[in-house]
C-alpha cells in the first residue's frame, strides 16, 4: 500500500507540462491490437492503468518495448485469449474495448468483466447494443462477456444506447476492421475519442465528422502497416491544476492545456472571480489538439448563482470528470453553490468526504451536494476513495488544508496520474509517497 503525507496550506509557484491523456492512451493501446504490422505510440502516460493493460496485452502473447515514454506494440500473428491475465483485466474499466479492438481478429472468445473506478450503475447495454448491429454478439457467461464475432457486416447507421465514451471508442473500433460504411449517430465527441479517429486514421481508415455527433466510418478488412502515433495532452489533468491554483490560491503556469475541452469550465471559473490568462493556441505534436499556456493569480472567489454540472458526453458542456474539481473550489467560495452530478449515482457522496478536512458539504441525494463557503481546511487522515477523480479532489483539499494530512492508499490516484508527487514537490507543495 501507498500512502501520500503532506502538509498543506502553503500558496503554490511555479510551471507544470499536462501529461498526455489516460482515457485516449488506453483506448489507442487496446485500438492496436487491430493491426498487424507494428504500432508505435508516442508520449504514452506512465500510469497504473497503461500497466494493466500492457500486463494484459502480454498474456495473450503481444510483445511490446517500453523506450521512455514511447511503447511499440508488436501484435503475433495469432492472440492466445485464453491465456489473458484476468487479474490485471479486471482491474480496468477500459478493457472492454477489447471486444471492438478484437472484432476482426477473433471468432469466438471470452474477456472478463471490467472494473475499475466504483461509482454505482455503469451500464455496458450501449456498448452491446452498438456491437450487435455489427454482427457482435455478446453473452454474460461465468467468467465474464462470452464473444462471438462470426458474421460482422457494416452498420449502415447506429443509433447509440447513451452516448457514452467507451461505448463510442468499441462501436469505432469495430466498424473500422468491417468494410463498408458504418454510421454512428449520438456519438460521443469527448478528447478520448477523437483521439481514437486520429489514430485510426493513421491505419488507413476513413471517418467524417470528427468531433461531432455523427461518424461515418469506411472501414478496411485488415490492417497491416507500421505507424507512429502521438497521444494527446489530457483536459482533466488540466483541470486538476487548475482546481488545485484556484483552491490554493496560487500562482502557476499550467502548459500545454486542451483548451477546446477546457472553455466552459475556464468560463465557470471565471465568474467566480478565478483570474488567469491564456496565451496563443498552438497544436499538440499529434498536429490536430489545440493547446494553450494558462496562468493563474490569486484570486478572490465568489459561489455562482446556478447549479454546476456536466453535460452529456455528446454535447457541450462541463465534461464528467471535470465536474468534481469543482468541488474543492466551491469550497474556498463566498456563498452557496449547488453541484449536481446526475451521470454517476453514488459519486457525489464521495464529495461530503471532504467534511472530514472541515468543508461544509451537505449531500442532498445521490447526486446533489451543497457546498458552503469559505471554510478553512484543516488537515487529517483519510482512506483513498476506490474510484480516481474523487480521490483527486481529496488531494487537492489536503493540499489546502493546513497542518498535516496523511491519505492512505493511493493506487486510484496512480492509476491515472503520473508521478504526481514529485512534480507537486516542483510547485513548492510539501508531500510524500510513503510505500508501507
Amino acid at each position: 500500500m501507498e500512502n501520500f503525507e503532506i502538509v498543506g496550506g502553503k500558496k503554490l509557484k511555479g510551471e507544470v507540462i499536462i501529461n498526455s491523456s489516460k482515457n485516449a492512451a488506453v483506448a489507442v493501446l487496446l485500438g492496436s491490437l487491430i493491426n498487424r504490422g507494428k504500432t508505435t505510440l508516442r508520449n504514452v502516460p506512465q500510469i497504473e492503468e497503461v500497466n494493466r493493460l500492457l500486463e494484459v496485452l502480454e498474456s495473450i502473447g503481444v510483445k511490446f518495448e517500453k523506450k521512455g515514454r514511447n511503447i511499440v506494440v508488436i501484435p503475433p500473428k495469432k492472440l492466445d485469449i485464453e491465456k489473458i491475465d484476468r487479474q490485471a483485466a479486471e482491474r480496468t474499466r477500459s478493457i472492454i474495448l477489447i471486444i471492438g479492438a478484437l472484432a476482426g481478429r477473433l471468432k469466438k472468445y471470452s474477456v472478463p468483466q471490467s472494473g475499475g473506478c466504483r461509482l454505482g450503475s455503469r451500464t455496458v447495454r450501449p456498448h452491446l447494443f452498438a456491437l450487435e448491429n455489427l454482427g457482435i454478439k455478446i453473452r454474460v457467461g461465468p467468467k465474464g462477456f462470452v464473444v462471438e464475432s462470426r458474421d460482422l457486416k457494416p452498420g449502415q447507421k447506429i443509433v447509440l444506447y447513451e452516448a457514452g465514451d467507451t461505448a463510442t471508442e468499441n462501436a469505432i473500433l469495430a466498424a473500422a476492421q468491417i468494410p463498408g460504411k458504418t454510421t454512428i449517430k449520438l456519438a460521443s465527441a469527448n478528447y478520448m475519442v477523437q483521439d481514437v479517429c486520429f489514430f485510426l486514421e493513421k491505419m488507413g481508415v476513413k471517418i467524417k465528422g470528427i468531433g461531432s455527433m455523427t461518424l461515418e466510418i469506411e472501414g478496411v478488412k485488415e490492417i497491416n502497416k507500421d505507424i507512429e502515433y502521438e497521444i494527446s495532452e489530457d483536459p482533466i489533468e488540466a483541470m486538476f491544476f487548475l482546481s488545485l491554483a484556484a483552491t490554493t490560491n496560487s500562482q502557476l503556469l499550467i502548459k500545454r492545456c486542451p483548451i477546446d475541452f477546457l472553455e466552459l469550465e475556464l468560463l465557470k471559473l471565471e465568474k467566480m472571480g478565478f483570474k488567469y490568462k491564456a496565451g496563443k493556441e498552438y497544436l499538440s505534436r499529434n498536429g490536430k489538439t489545440k493547446l494553450v499556456d494558462i496562468e493563474t493569480y490569486p484570486s478572490k472567489l465568489t459561489a455562482l448563482e446556478e447549479k454546476i454540472h456536466p453535460a452529456a458526453p455528446s454535447s457541450a458542456g462541463i465534461n464528467i470528470d471535470n465536474l468534481p474539481f469543482f468541488v474543492p473550489v466551491a469550497t474556498q467560495a463566498k456563498g452557496r453553490t449547488l453541484i449536481h452530478d446526475w451521470v454517476y449515482e453514488n459519486r457525489a457522496i464521495y464529495f461530503s468526504e471532504l467534511n472530514k478536512l472541515g468543508a461544509n458539504v451537505t449531500l442532498l441525494d445521490a447526486h446533489r451536494v451543497y457546498i458552503d463557503g469559505p471554510g478553512k481546511l484543516k488537515g487529517t487522515d483519510m482512506m483513498c476513495p476506490p474510484a480516481l477523480r474523487p480521490a483527486a479532489i481529496i488531494l487537492v483539499a489536503m493540499l489546502a488544508a493546513s497542518g498535516k494530512s496523511t491519505l492512505r492508499n493511493v493506487y486510484s490516484i496512480n492509476r491515472g496520474y503520473e508521478k504526481l508527487e514529485d512534480r507537486l514537490g516542483k510547485l513548492g507543495a510539501e508531500i510524500m509517497l510513503i510505500r508501507v
